[in-house]
């Protein structure tokens, strides 16, 4: 009896599997796909009928979802040469998050069914389903991949038991509508999207997945739950973004739960006190402190910052037989400088993270107001220091910022410190950039509190004087030698001048800024030879200097020159995935010219010895992304990487899809190391 029960479900099984609806599979090195049917034949009267197509994908092998994320390619399928079929209703289970290449996109690995409804023509005949299918599917590289299917489904009753149980498992991945409890408020500006959602449904690990239009693109998500796991807050990064789309649709998965809803933009929403869930930066601010206060300190032997610690310095010898409370308070006003500039800095880039604005390290020497406010400055302060003419306090505001390096007040001491932190930003330190991106990822008092370690760091000269200041009497007397010392600092602001106009040169064009210097020129001759006639004059010339960037246009296109016979490349971010997918290495260079720190690395290493040489293979392909000019594909690129300023660089190969980030200062070993790695 058992015998006969076992041989009639072998038989049953045996069935089963010969009458399974299931179309010829198409088969490739990276998967198997074929058209599946829950119904064995199409009953008389039926409209509709269930389907799917099942892709089996190989072991590290992924394909995309309906919105691919930042870069890839959602299916697509051609059904035009069906017979007695009126429409097919593609359905997407919910997707999950990976990342190739340094990207974000949205997909599916190993094993994905999508859930056909498919409705017919005519009712109860019998119909043939064919469809022309079009993937792209990615591992270390992605291939799109083309074929067709046909699935004949003749007249008859009965359900085809596992075809139906894979359909239905998939239904359920699809996402629902939302429950009546739920409500969401979202606010979009053009860097960021913020999110709350409510639901009396406690979330435990959701994630999220934005969809606006077809051109937008995402990162991943800054998600935090409330204490009861019913109020979802998060912010996600927008990669680029869809001017054309108008509705954001936003699909919620969280375990087997899932749902997507249309949100409704709205003015802006508070960041909850709420701490950081799923991959949140939970770097301790300790130590992010720390580093803060380290790049501050090292800054201070940067190029950009010596010249004017050492006119600090300099004019610290007027001073040295003044009483030691003299000195103290100097000094302290110095630091103060500094720090002043810091918390006005940090103010301002939080203002403009409020309003959407790119931020970053340095950015203010992408704006051509800036760099001819520095040029005056700076020439002013180098005519004064060669002697071409001496200027007595008090007088306006420009007079007393005129007087650094010469005046004996404490408004030359805030100044000069002033000077100094504005000239520290177009240089990035070892540690600076961790300690940047955790501050401007993160709240108001991280910016507040690692802008202020950095100002303590920049400072410390000044505070260790102001500590100790019988340290200065350990100067020598003045005399005549510091007629020499005060000559070659004027040519070290000379110097530092001209490296700005260079910088205004590539940000507003060449013509602008040969105005710009000649107007300067005669700025200086004003306050040489003017007489009764040097302030009105010397404000009129500066004002004409400040919209002559504005009058002229700059050169739309920027040049990307070789160098030691190397050939930069344009960035592109979507072409580094193509070109790691045909085997190649990319290198990316991302660099500003008012970045000294990234010309010492391109001077000291990526045109040195075994480095431009390996930058010079066929197999190698290097990027540079001028961060020069405002660019916003270049800005979401740095975010994405967690870094709000230059000097960045990444490597891209075969063995390294997600890219392999170098420090902030490059030696060659760091540089050969990461070819090596990123090749394989």
């Amino acid at each position: 009896m058992r015998m006969k029960i076992l041989l009639a479900a072998l038989m049953t099984v045996f069935a089963t599997s010969v009458l399974a609806l299931e179309s010829v599979p198409y088969q490739s090195n990276s998967l198997n796909a074929k058209l599946r049917s829950a119904q064995d034949g199409i009953a008389s009267g039926a409209h509709t009928f269930s389907a799917g197509l099942h892709l089996e994908l190989e072991d590290g092998w992924k394909t995309y979802w309906r919105s691919p994320g930042e870069v890839g390619l959602p299916p697509e399928v051609d059904w035009s040469a069906s017979e007695n079929i009126a429409s097919v209703d593609f359905q997407y289970p919910a997707p999950t998050r990976f990342r190739a290449f340094g990207i974000e996109n949205f997909g599916y690995a190993h094993e994905v069914l999508f859930p056909l409804q498919v409705t017919l023509e005519n009712p109860g005949e019998a119909a043939v389903l064919r469809g022309n299918f079009s993937l792209l599917v990615c591992a270390e590289v992605c291939i799109p991949d083309a074929f067709a299917l046909e699935l004949p489904i003749g007249q008859g009753e009965g359900i085809d038991a596992i075809s139906a149980g894979y359909i239905a498992e998939a239904m359920a991945l699809v996402p629902s509508e939302p429950s009546e409890s739920l409500t969401a408020i979202s606010y979009m500006s053009d860097e960021t999207l913020t999110l709350e959602i409510r639901d009396e449904v406690p979330f435990q690990a959701p994630d999220i997945f934005p969809e606006f239009g077809s051109g937008s693109a995402f990162g991943v998500p800054d998600i935090r739950l409330s204490e009861d796991g019913k109020t979802l807050w998060a912010e996600t990064p927008i990669l680029a973004l869809d001017d054309e789309a108008d509705v954001l649709a936003l699909t919620v998965v969280d375990g087997e739960r899932a749902f997507t809803f249309d949100a409704q933009l709205g003015d802006g929403i508070p960041v909850p006190p709420y701490e950081t869930s799923g991959s949140g930066n939970q770097t301790s601010r300790i130590w992010v402190y720390f580093l803060a206060l380290l790049g501050g300190l090292i800054l201070n032997v940067m190029p950009c910052v010596l010249p004017v610690l050492s006119i600090k310095f300099a004019s610290a010898l007027k001073v040295r037989d003044q009483s030691l409370a003299r000195v103290r308070r100097g000094f302290l006003a110095s630091s103060f400088g500094v720090l002043t500039f810091m918390w006005a800095l940090a103010a301002v880039l939080l203002l403009m993270r409020g309003m959407g604005q790119t931020v970053g390290w340095g950015l203010q020497f992408q704006s051509p107001i800036f760099l001819v406010t520095m040029l005056a400055v700076l020439t002013v302060f180098a005519a004064n220091m060669l002697g071409l003419f001496e200027i007595s306090l008090p007088q306006s505001w420009m007079t007393r910022m005129n007087a650094t390096g010469t005046g004996s007040g404490y408004i030359a001491d805030f100044s000069t410190g002033a000077l100094a932190a504005v000239l520290a930003t177009p240089c990035s330190a070892p540690f600076l950039g961790t300690a940047v991106a955790f501050a401007l990822a993160g709240s108001t008092l991280d910016v507040l509190g690692i802008f202020s370690a950095l100002g303590i760091g920049l400072s410390a000269p000044y505070l260790i004087v102001a500590l100790r200041p019988s340290l200065i009497r350990a100067l020598p007397k003045p005399g005549r030698w510091m007629i020499t010392v005060k000559f070659v600092l004027g040519l070290l602001l000379v110097a530092t001048a001209l490296w700005l106009t260079s910088v205004l040169a590539t940000v507003s064009g060449v013509k602008s800024a040969g105005l710009v210097l000649l107007l300067l020129v005669g700025l200086v001759l004003v306050l040489t030879f003017g007489q009764r006639v040097k302030a009105p004059v010397s404000i009129a010339i500066f004002l004409a200097a400040l919209g002559v960037p504005l009058a002229l246009s700059a050169p739309e296109e920027m040049t990307y020159a070789s160098s030691s016979q190397i050939e930069w490349q344009k960035f592109d971010r979507g072409e580094i995935p193509k070109l790691v997918a045909s085997g190649k290495t990319v290198f990316v260079d991302a660099t500003a010219d008012w970045c000294l720190t990234c010309k010492a690395n391109k001077k000291l290493v990526l045109t040195q010895g075994k480095v431009a040489e390996v930058l010079q293979q066929e197999n190698v392909v290097p990027m540079i992304a001028d961060w020069t000019r405002q660019d916003e594909d270049i800005a979401r690129f740095l975010r994405s990487n967690g870094r709000f300023g230059v000097p960045f660089n990444i490597v891209y190969g075969p063995a390294a899809p997600d890219g392999i980030a170098l420090p902030e200062l490059l030696t060659s070993d760091i540089v050969l190391d990461a070819f090596k790695q990123a090749e394989g």
